[in-house]
């Protein structure tokens, strides 16, 4: 287990070596350490079948990365960075949705591309994994507390980013759903409405009647 002065000695050391990183020079000897332990820990997780037992893999991994994320958003120089990305999709995949975000804000503002292998930009691929993540704790009642902020969040943030239609339907499918389990009917049916324009098929439109059924009920 890394020690408390460790992790501040790495995290520093991330923050320098990004802060002295350029398009035309490496990003130093951390990046590439974590570079290459990712690279080990991705083909580790390659001869995982199970999905859950990839979840697990990765939440075992990660501690060891904190210290070089943490470093990197303090430097916020914006290269771009294929370890920091990929990370930002494990940590969205073991339910840390906050770190994840994190990482996606910065990426997002400073231009940051997912590596060749995902296939879809980096709003697409944090909304979409963060609507999975929300909908599937809600239909199983594990539902965090910091999961209504940090969807919130993920809503605030994604609104007007350029992705699929579908993608965005989950998104607001999930903000919809939380909003109605928290006894916000009026806000929950403005959020399944606006999925429902976006991809008719999302599923909603049982729930949207449901609601406006109570809303007209109780004379909101």
């Amino acid at each position: 287990m890394t020690s408390p002065a460790r992790k501040h000695f790495l995290r520093v050391r991330a923050a320098l070596e990004a802060a002295q990183s350029s398009p035309e020079s490496p990003q130093g000897e951390s990046h590439e350490l974590h570079r290459i332990s990712i690279v080990d820990d991705s083909r580790r997780l390659h001869d995982i079948q199970s999905i859950e037992r990839k979840i697990d893999a990765k939440r075992e991994m990660l501690p060891k990365y904190d210290s070089y994320v943490q470093g990197v958003l303090e430097a916020g120089t914006g290269q771009q960075d294929d370890v920091l990305v990929t990370l930002m999709v494990w940590y969205l995949d073991i339910g840390d949705i906050k770190t994840g975000l994190d990482i996606a804000e910065y990426a997002i503002e400073h231009g940051l591309q997912t590596p060749d292998k995902y296939a879809r930009t980096t709003a697409t691929l944090a909304a979409e994994e963060v609507a999975g993540f929300s909908l599937l704790a809600m239909a199983n009642e594990t539902v965090a507390e910091d999961l209504p902020v940090q969807l919130r969040r993920a809503v605030d943030l994604f609104a007007d980013a350029d992705m699929q239609d579908q993608v965005k339907a989950k998104l607001f499918k999930a903000y919809g759903y939380l909003l109605r389990d928290q006894g916000n009917n009026e806000q929950a049916l403005s959020a399944l409405t606006r999925a429902l324009d976006l991809n008719e098929r999302v599923g909603v439109k049982k729930d949207i009647e449901r609601l406006e059924r109570n809303l007209k009920d109780s004379g909101e």
